[in-house]
């Protein structure tokens, strides 16, 4: 049993917390009846203290909880008053117990003498009840807080399953669009192998969770099924390198976080190249963060504070838009004109193992 599920349980956790209060407050007072030399006996004066203490202080709880929504005016009457009465009862069990036991069963003959130095027991209890206030809206406020959290978790996924399976629609829409180009140009052989190839992409899609990160080794072998789609269109015009550390292809990312660059990169670039064009994707890991990279030799574009000012389509606004929701501001996206020519997008993300099963 973890500390949390501990906490969780408030009524496990407040006789957790009274047993080893009165246990504290029994250890305290045996250090000091060794400092002013108290016979043995007093040892089992202090443990039947603490034992009524204890058993004393169990129906403020209840006392408590049944008027924790009253007004603060009344809580504070009931806390005082309750407080008060317990203090003076505690007092007069003690003071009962020392003169019968410590004292070989003398007895005072004023019972006067039972409620002397009372006020030493009331302010224990007002600091058990202060303790049990504070400790109880403790509770309550990490209760809200898991609350609002597992709350901004649920709109955090609602919003990453939106982004995911937008990616979805827009690829598979410019997909369908060129196998019904080679359709009508009767290139039925070409046509027939993309179909086949985009069943096993979108296969692949439907079987990964979005939520879910994937080893970047998994995201990789997803990204060579979709450029042997393109390579159906393409053929020898479409050249890919991939240069990524055996350390980076252990690293977590979001699943399909670079299919819609490749797919930007091929559209914008590749595709308006009489002689195709070279893609190279780079990744490896520098100071415990993953360092991607996607740049191509195509004519690039305009870019102002590395931003594409004629930007089109949903690609890059979604996977910024992924990213964001994902690290928060632990993150960059950077656009940057490629050397000699072309576009490169460069992607810092916190280096996560992926655990090998």
């Amino acid at each position: 049993m973890n500390w949390q599920s501990l906490v969780d349980n408030r009524q496990r956790f407040f006789w957790l917390l009274q047993i080893a209060g009165w246990i504290g407050y029994a250890l305290v007072n045996y250090i000091g009846s060794k400092v002013f030399e108290m016979r043995d006996i007093y040892v089992f004066v202090i443990l039947l203290n603490a034992y009524a203490g204890c058993l004393m202080t169990v129906p403020l709880r209840y006392i408590y909880r049944k008027t924790w929504n009253a007004s603060p005016w009344i809580l504070m009457v009931v806390v005082f008053g309750a407080s008060y009465i317990t203090g003076t009862l505690w007092a007069i069990v003690q003071k009962f117990n020392l003169w019968e036991i410590y004292r070989h069963g003398y007895r005072p003959e004023d019972w006067f003498y039972y409620l002397q130095h009372g006020l030493d027991s009331v302010y224990i209890i007002l600091c058990w009840s202060g303790l049990y206030f504070g400790i109880k809206y403790y509770q309550l406020l990490q209760s809200e807080r898991q609350k609002a959290l597992k709350a901004t978790t649920m709109a955090h996924e609602a919003q990453l399953k939106m982004l995911r399976y937008q990616l979805n629609p827009h690829f598979l829409f410019n997909t369908l669009n060129a196998i019904s180009t080679l359709v009508l140009v009767k290139e039925n052989k070409d046509a027939n192998l993309m179909v086949a190839r985009l069943s096993d992409f979108l296969r692949y899609t439907l079987n990964t969770d979005p939520i879910k990160k994937v080893p970047l080794e998994q995201e990789l072998h997803a990204l060579m099924l979709y450029l042997e789609i393109e390579r159906v269109r393409f053929d020898e015009r479409l050249k890919v390198n991939i240069d990524v550390s055996e350390q980076a292809k252990e690293a977590l990312v979001p699943s399909l976080i670079l299919q819609p660059i490749i797919e930007n990169a091929i559209k914008y670039a590749i595709a308006h190249m009489s002689q195709g064009g070279v893609i190279d994707i780079k990744a490896q890991v520098f100071a415990n963060e993953l360092l991607l990279e996607v740049g191509d030799n195509g004519p690039g574009t305009e870019l102002i504070d590395g931003q594409l000012v004629n930007a089109q389509g949903v690609g890059v606004a979604n996977t910024k838009d992924r990213l964001k929701t994902l690290y928060e501001n632990n993150y960059s996206f950077v656009l940057s004109h490629n050397t000699p020519s072309g576009l490169k997008v460069n992607l810092r993300v916190p280096f996560e193992k992926a655990v090998k099963k």
